[in-house]
C-alpha cells in the first residue's frame, strides 16, 4: 500500500511522534496551522470517515480519548479544535482517516 500515513506509522518515514498505543499514532503536522497541531491517525488503514462502520467505529471513540489526553499534555487548557476532512472537496489530501488537533491560538469560524 502506498499510503503516506501507513509509512509514518511503520517508521518508514520519520515523524515527530507525540503519542502511540496499539490502536492509534499521533504526530506533529509538518505544516502546522496553530502552535499545537497534531495529527491523530488509526493504525488500521481506513481511507476516510466514509469508511467508518460497526467493525471499526470504536477506533474513532478511542481517537477522541487520545485527543483529550494529548490536549492536556500539550497544555491546551483554554480550548482546542479537532478537524476531520472527508474527501477531495473537503481538503482531504491523505486518504487515511486522520484528525487534526489544533490549539494554542484563537480560531475563527468556519475557517482560520
Amino acid at each position: 500500500m502506498d499510503c503516506l500515513f501507513c509509512k509514518i506509522i511503520a517508521g518508514e518515514i520519520p515523524s515527530a511522534k507525540v503519542y502511540e498505543d496499539d490502536t492509534v499514532f499521533a504526530f506533529r503536522d509538518i505544516e502546522p496551522q496553530a502552535p499545537v497541531h497534531v495529527l491523530i491517525v488509526p493504525k488500521e488503514h481506513i481511507a476516510s470517515a466514509n469508511e467508518i462502520n460497526e467493525s471499526n467505529s470504536a477506533v474513532v471513540a478511542h481517537i477522541f480519548e487520545v485527543a483529550a489526553k494529548i490536549a492536556k499534555d500539550e497544555g491546551l487548557t483554554d480550548g482546542y479544535r479537532i478537524v476531520n476532512n472527508c474527501g477531495d472537496s473537503a481538503g482531504q489530501t491523505v486518504k487515511h482517516l486522520h484528525f487534526h488537533l489544533m490549539g494554542g491560538r484563537n480560531f475563527t469560524w468556519p475557517a482560520g
